[in-house]
């Protein structure tokens, strides 16, 4: 066992549970025993108790033993809902059959971190919740040991009852749940052993597994309340233009329509967090009873735009540094290719230099050189972005599917000018985030949005609305190059990576450590299109990039892709070049090993091309061996391998699906999706142009395994997103002959590549 520092007061947990004009608990509650039901099955039944008792932040004890652990981090899908709980559980020592499950509103108070990004949630959360758990169940422990008159040490508990070892008295956690409210919290609790995980490590159900696949409400989209009205926007159709004027009289007159106004959401004194990126600040905004008459009064509604001139000014220079003569300053796809190539030629900044890399490529027998793009691309969240906001005189009450709550509520203290004691933000089940909701502007609106009408409104966003908004992911740019002398050995690797607007460059990740003359170099180019987070941020690219190039560079040499990578890992074990790197190289390797030795690497059928690919990122390690085929101009997946290192697993059906889940969404993005620019506007509003993969390309097989090596949790809802992208470009590469370069891919096969054999 460890002991850790407490450091948990009794302060009170939720700030407001309920919303004005009736309460709304936000929540899932987990059965709490068995019983049959009408045709004999056993089932769990719900009894809630008559009274409940608060033991710290995390959780309260009911008086028949059942607990209500609170979930703090927002749920984006990575079923950190279930997860954060269970480790709460296990120290606890409390049968999961007893729990209830809640979402925690925003309280700063008490949790650190509410936040759903960077594959964070579970490796910051890994301690406290421990503790958390350790502490209450300590109290508990002395509780009993007081009404027993014993000591604490010759006291057990398992499953939430307490035995003394010297006698068969027992105490349940129900019976001494009021005086363990009341006992001091102790300064130091112990830690269960790894080895002693009786809940961590074992497979749990989603908590809302029943209501998600009832359609029960749970999503931002489901929120109803009483006197709630309807409110959408109109932007901008091109990035660089502005609002002008409206018809709004004219509008206002349609069935149902209440109003029809501008915001400005971000005025030019505000201070903005860094979630407040938006394109676009000054909006048109209808609001009315339903959103079928909202949709129709925003299609009668004509807006006139206009060019803003400061927009415009900023990217004519940027294309006329290019060359290009009589532009408008409106971006398009066709200039970010153009500028891209040259500004990576000529304008880099050098990250990291090892070595004498510059020499080794003049003295070089063969230079090997590739170049990979990828366009931006929309996140495309199942659930439009839309949040519900009551504004009242002295009251901010805002629900609905945010990533950064605690951010969000700065953000409404600085536009309305709230206290922050008087914003309320509790947060609903998302459907899909992806770091589209690390970026809180559509809750700013609709709290702007209340607060002029006075009335309480949901604020909603059409797919249109959503997917021409912009927060894309950039659109990168890459150039690898490496220096091989005259017996084949790799003597210099050299990487100028950038992008619109930032770099996917990470200079200090592999193969830097592992060459001796090693150089990188950065760039970016500004843009009027706002860009953010997208899962795995930069890793997203240079990844399949990166595994893409030594693919490419172990055939030139005449080696094993999966023995040349260990060969490089080992370098960088044994002799590393340089003290900035920032990976585990036997842990990195622990993946290819693992992977090459569950796929039968080696022994495919002569019918099956395979693509490999590993990569580091938000602490932990993933290595994926794709087996595909091609027919015609469409690729057949059948199987995926992959190997994960994200130290200790709390739910491994639910670790398996996140694996599942980053393994189709990167084979899609990288083969299929794009976001193309003509005179600033989007070229793609919904799935009939903006193209996702489909039910049929997906692998028809994925084998997940995790390496067992109990180290405490890092990352896992990103980590399997970026290399699965390599794996399959590599994989396309056997297929047809032909290497893939430039995403996405299907451009590509769909140009007349001829299958190989």
């Amino acid at each position: 066992m460890s002991k850790v520092k407490t450091g948990i007061g009794r302060r009170s947990f939720i700030k407001s549970v309920s919303f004005a004009g009736g309460g709304l608990l936000i929540g899932f509650n987990w059965l709490a025993c068995k019983r049959p039901n009408e045709d004999g099955v056993e089932e769990m039944v719900l009894e809630m108790p008559e009274e409940w008792f608060e033991i710290n932040g995390y959780l309260k004890i009911g008086d028949n033993g059942v607990v209500t652990i609170y979930s703090p981090n927002p749920e984006i899908g990575q079923n950190v809902k279930t997860s954060m709980p269970m480790i709460v559980a296990e120290e606890l020592d409390v049968d999961w059959d007893m729990v209830v499950v809640e979402q925690a509103p925003l309280n700063t108070d008490i949790f650190t971190r509410q936040l759903a990004g960077g594959s964070q949630s579970i490796r910051q959360g890994w301690e406290s919740l421990r503790t958390a758990g350790a502490t209450a169940r300590q109290m508990l422990l002395i509780a009993a040991a007081n009404q027993l008159e014993a000591d604490v040490a010759d006291l057990t508990v398992d499953k939430g009852v307490i035995s003394h070892k010297g006698s068969d008295r027992k105490l349940e956690y129900g019976e001494v749940a009021k005086a363990a409210s009341q006992v001091a919290v102790p300064e130091e609790v112990e830690l269960k052993d790894n080895n002693d995980f009786k809940i961590i490590g074992t497979s749990r159900k989603n908590v809302d597994g029943k209501k998600i696949v009832t359609g029960q409400p749970l999503y931002g989209l489901d929120v109803y309340k009483d006197g709630m009205l309807i409110a959408m926007v109109v932007q901008p159709p091109a990035f660089g233009m502005q609002f002008k004027s409206m018809n709004a009289d004219e509008v206002k007159s349609m069935p149902g329509i209440v109003d029809v106004f501008t915001i400005d959401t971000y005025p030019e004194d505000m201070e903005k967090e860094w979630s407040d990126t938006a394109a676009f600040s000054k909006l048109a905004v209808v609001v009315g009873e339903t959103t079928w008459q909202v949709m129709q009064a925003k299609k009668a509604l004509n807006v006139e735009w206009e060019l803003n001139p400061d927009l415009v000014k900023k990217m004519q220079i940027l294309e006329k540094s290019a060359g290009m003569d009589g532009t408008s300053g409106l971006e398009n796809t066709n200039i970010h290719a153009t500028l891209m190539a040259e500004t990576g030629a000529r304008n880099s900044e050098v990250v990291r230099r090892d070595g004498d890399p510059e020499a080794e490529f003049k003295k070089a027998s063969r230079i090997i050189e590739r170049t990979y793009t990828c366009p931006f691309l929309a996140h495309n969240c199942l659930e439009p972005m839309n949040f519900f906001a009551n504004v009242t005189e002295d009251k901010a009450e805002l629900l609905g599917p945010i990533q950064t709550p605690e951010y969000a509520e700065k953000s409404v203290n600085k536009r309305l000018g709230f206290e922050l004691e008087d914003i309320d933000i509790q947060m609903t089940r998302m459907g899909g985030g992806f770091g589209r909701r690390l970026y809180g502007h559509f809750l700013v609106e609709a709290a702007v949005i209340s607060q002029k009408m006075g009335k309480p409104i949901k604020l909603v966003y059409s797919r249109e609305d959503d997917m021409t908004n912009g927060v894309y992911r950039p659109a990168y740019h890459v150039t690898y190059r490496a220096a091989l002398d005259e017996n084949n050995n790799l003597t210099a690797f050299h990487v100028n990576a950038g992008g619109i607007p930032e770099s996917p460059l990470f200079a200090n990740r592999f193969p830097a450590g592992a060459v001796d003359n090693y150089l990188a170099e950065s760039w970016s180019i500004d843009t009027n299109i706002s860009v953010g987070a997208f899962r795995a941020p930069r890793s997203n690219f240079i990844a399949g990039a990166e595994q893409s190039f030594l693919d490419e560079l172990a055939e030139e040499m005449g080696k094993d892709p999966i023995q040349f990578r260990l060969d490089m890992l080992k370098r960088a074990e044994n002799d590393p070049v340089g003290e900035k790197n920032d990976y585990d190289p036997a842990r990195y390797a622990g993946v290819l090993e693992m992977v090459r030795e569950k796929s039968n690497w080696g022994k495919e059928t002569s019918n099956v091309a395979r693509g490999v690919s590993a990569y580091y990122c938000h602490n932990s390690y993933v290595a994926q061996i794709l087996d595909m085929s091609v027919n015609g101009d469409q690729p057949v997946i059948h199987k995926v391998t992959c190997a994960v290192d994200c130290g200790i697993v709390v739910n491994p059906d639910a670790a398996k699906n996140m694996v599942e889940g980053g393994t189709v969404d990167g084979i899609g993005h990288a083969m299929y999706s794009q976001m193309t620019f003509k005179e600033g506007e989007p070229q793609h509003n919904n799935f009939d142009s903006y193209r996702l993969i489909r039910h049929p390309e997906a692998p028809k097989e994925i084998d997940v395994y995790f390496i067992e090596n109990g180290i405490d949790p890092t990352g896992l809802g990103e980590p399997p997103f970026p290399p699965i992208m390599g794996a399959l470009a590599n994989a396309l590469y056997k297929a047809t002959g032909k290497r893939f370069y430039n995403q996405p891919f299907i451009n590509e096969l769909k140009s007349g590549v001829k299958v190989k054999g």
